[in-house]
This record gives structure tokens, sequence and C-alpha cells, in this order.
């Protein structure tokens, strides 16, 4: 926890998908402090034309490498998700060459009673972790 879901256009390879997923965990890692292990990451490619991603009217112009991040999480301080968006984008772009215009995430908070991570029960509650 937290689950990361990755919406992009299909193209890239095996490769590159790893690059971007490890990319992504060592942003989640030193953001939110979270453990290693601590790794749910679900990718979903699109067809071109199957993805359309403004900008509000920024004014931030994006290319076929955009990506959307959707985190799951628990409620994380103001300071932890700007870290997360800053190391993201900086991890994304040293190492897949993605630039942060083309990255573009989204947090939705839930509580510890919202998560089982198997075996039936959940585990915030249970007090196993």
């Amino acid at each position: 926890m937290p689950l990361l879901r990755f919406d992009l256009i299909e193209g890239r390879t095996d490769d590159e998908i790893k690059a971007l997923l490890d990319a992504a965990h060592r942003a989640m890692l030193a953001a939110f402090k979270v453990p290693e292990r601590d790794r749910y990451q679900i990718v979903q490619e699109h067809k071109p034309g199957r993805m359309i991603v403004e900008d509000t009217g920024l004014g931030i112009e994006r290319t076929a490498k955009v990506v959307v991040v959707q985190v799951i999480s628990r409620p994380r301080t103001r300071d932890k998700k700007e870290a997360f968006y800053r190391l993201l984008c900086e991890e994304l772009e040293r190492s897949c060459g993605i630039a942060p215009s083309d990255v573009m995430v989204s947090i939705v908070e839930n509580s510890d009673e919202d998560w089982s991570f198997g075996l039936g029960r959940g585990q915030f509650l249970t007090g196993e972790l």
C-alpha cells in the first residue's frame, strides 16, 4: 500500500515499462517512506486515441509518452504529496526520458479499514500491519 495504477498509450517495451515502474517505486519509497516490499503497481495500456489528457487550461503540452498515475493510499501530508509529485517527475525523466509535462497524478485517499492484503483479513485492523 499505496496502490499505483498507470495508464499509458500502448507501444512501450517490457523493459521500458519495468523502468517506469521501478522509477515510480523509488519516488514512492522516498516520498512516503513505505517499506521496500510495499509495492502494488498495475499498468493499463490504451490504443492511441483512447486517452485524452489535456491540461485544464494550463498550457501543458503532452506527447505520446504521457503517463497518468492514480495513487490509492491512506491519507498523506501535503508535503509528502508534493515531494512525491516532484520525485516522480525527476525519476521518470532521468530513468525513462519522460518529460514532467507528460506526467499527471491523482491521489485518492481511503482509510485503514479499506485494505485487505489477502487471507480474508483487514491487516491494518487486525494489527498485523
